[in-house]
């Protein structure tokens, strides 16, 4: 029987497109390989958010052409956010790679397979049409598109019948679920409304959400009890003019307002984030905005990132001119202090 072996860098969406893979491979009664080694075809799938993702895909490929010099027969397939760039580079930079496919050349049609006993991860929407300035998201993953309303509930249901307890809701900013949707009704806030009915489901979470559309009905709609009481609800910075660099549509003022809002809503409520340091200009005193903000807010939980330039994005032509040292070092200040 022909193996295959799956890497996985990145995000919960590549792990939830992962599984779908799992299932492509599966209906064509491939077997799970445990090792490189052991199997026929290896598909990486990719991250591109942060330089040191795809430097760590670069070194996997590398070894894997060692590998491929022993095995003729071995067959490597790289899919995921690198394949936002242009197909003829990616091609001179990993020769060794024999084929490049697109997520959706696994997944279309594809039943997941879900990787834990109990708690299943579903997308409800990919891409993201906000263009943060330092982002890849909407170049990797495209513009926003929702799943079917009816296809996501009938999935849930599924995966409840069949024993999960829990579910995961995914998207790269899900409080925009519906919007490109013809009917204006189902909307993120109704959707968490929707779910919470089914029978046997214990707890609901979701990742991620903006802090520019975090409605009040969604916040309602959070505040049901079967949802976590986790909201990953990403920052970035703690000073209003790197946040308008950023293309960040909010200030310092609006998130506090609103961390204060969910809090007095659901006074149980954990607060976790995102946060970038090094950001191009960044002074000693933004900086410590940043600090003085996590301190207010007290996070429980923070993915504390040292800026990375990404070819495309409008941060991109900034200069890069806050040092690797000095990054190293706010990062370990941030991530001290929370984590």
């Amino acid at each position: 029987m022909k193996k295959y072996f799956l890497k996985i860098y990145g995000c919960q969406m590549n792990v939830s497109d992962a599984e779908r893979i799992f299932g492509w491979y599966e209906g064509k009664n491939w077997e799970k390989a445990k090792t490189e080694k052991e199997a026929n075809e290896i598909v990486i799938v990719t991250c591109s958010v942060r330089q040191t993702a795809e430097d760590r895909v670069y070194g996997l490929v590398n070894n894997l052409g060692k590998l491929k010099k022993q095995r003729s027969n071995l067959k490597i397939i790289l899919t995921g956010c690198m394949l936002r760039y242009p197909l003829k580079w990616l091609k001179e930079k990993m020769p060794m790679v024999d084929e490049f496919k697109k997520i959706s050349d696994f997944t279309q049609k594809t039943k997941p397979i879900h990787q834990k006993k109990i708690q299943a991860f579903v997308p409800i929407m990919e891409g993201c049409n906000q263009f943060c300035s330092y982002c890849v998201v909407p170049y990797a993953r495209g513009r926003e598109k929702s799943r079917s309303f009816t296809e996501i509930i009938c999935e849930i249901k599924e995966l409840v019948k069949r024993g999960y307890l829990e579910i995961t809701l995914l998207g790269q900013n899900v409080n925009s679920y519906g919007k490109d949707l013809k009917d204006k009704e189902h909307s993120f806030a109704n959707l968490l409304t929707e779910i919470h009915k089914i029978e046997n489901l214990k707890k609901i979470s979701f990742l991620t959400s903006n802090p520019w559309d975090l409605t009040d009905e969604i916040i309602t709609a959070i505040s049901l009890p079967k949802v976590d009481r986790y909201l990953h609800l990403p920052v970035q910075s703690g000073d209003d003019d790197i946040l308008k660099m950023m293309n960040r549509h909010y200030t310092v003022t609006d998130y506090l307002k609103l961390i204060d809002k969910i809090k007095k809503k659901i006074p149980n409520i954990k607060i976790g984030t995102d946060i970038i340091v090094g950001f191009p200009g960044e002074t000693d005193k933004q900086f410590q905005n940043t600090l003085n903000l996590c301190k207010k807010v007290r996070f429980v939980k923070a993915y504390v990132s040292m800026y990375s330039p990404r070819l495309g994005t409008a941060a991109f032509k900034l200069d890069d001119n806050v040092s690797h040292q000095e990054k190293r070092l706010r990062w370990k200040i941030i991530d001290g202090l929370i984590n």
